[in-house]
């Protein structure tokens, strides 16, 4: 189920926190993506991208939230939790999405290159895993492309003919 008409009231505020830690990758020099597990209104986990400075190519933000919160909890099932993301959840992501058993997947942007949600599959969603997801998209999507928008303009190199070479 996608839905960009049925956000809860909450989304917002949500997906503002999951805004603020990817700001946080950004200062690090990571990939700005953030995300927050949220139970009955409160965050029980929360992560940004990390891979670089940890390298390890788990260590997304979504990775990361879940296993806080899991760790909070005491238990891998993560049931009756939303996970907020700034960027559409990669395969692996959203596999862990799958495992974790979240309710509800709400994410800023899609990723057109690695979305394991909407974009490239349908992975949290499918008919033929154990587990559906529910999945809304759009929630703060112009501010959440416009970081990484951001990110990859400061990186990339100009060569001398004007076009744009491999990102730094």
């Amino acid at each position: 189920m996608t839905s960009f008409d049925n956000p809860l009231p909450e989304d917002t505020r949500f997906m503002a926190a999951a805004l603020e830690l990817a700001r946080q990758a950004q200062q690090a020099g990571e990939v700005p993506v953030g995300a927050v597990v949220v139970r009955n209104g409160e965050i029980i986990g929360q992560g940004f991208n990390s891979a670089i400075a940890k390298n390890d190519p788990t260590a997304h933000a979504e990775i990361v939230a879940l296993r806080l919160a899991a760790a909070r909890l005491a238990n891998y099932r993560l049931d009756d939790a939303d996970l907020y993301v700034t960027l559409e959840p990669c395969v692996m992501c959203a596999g862990a999405l799958v495992h974790a058993r979240i309710r509800r997947l709400i994410f800023g942007c899609r990723d057109l290159r690695f979305g394991g949600v909407r974009s490239k599959f349908h992975l949290a969603d499918s008919e033929i895993l154990n587990h559906r997801v529910l999945v809304v998209e759009g929630i703060l999507a112009v501010e959440c492309v416009g970081i990484l928008k951001d990110f990859f303009d400061e990186r990339r190199v100009a060569r001398p003919d004007g076009g744009v070479a491999e990102i730094t």
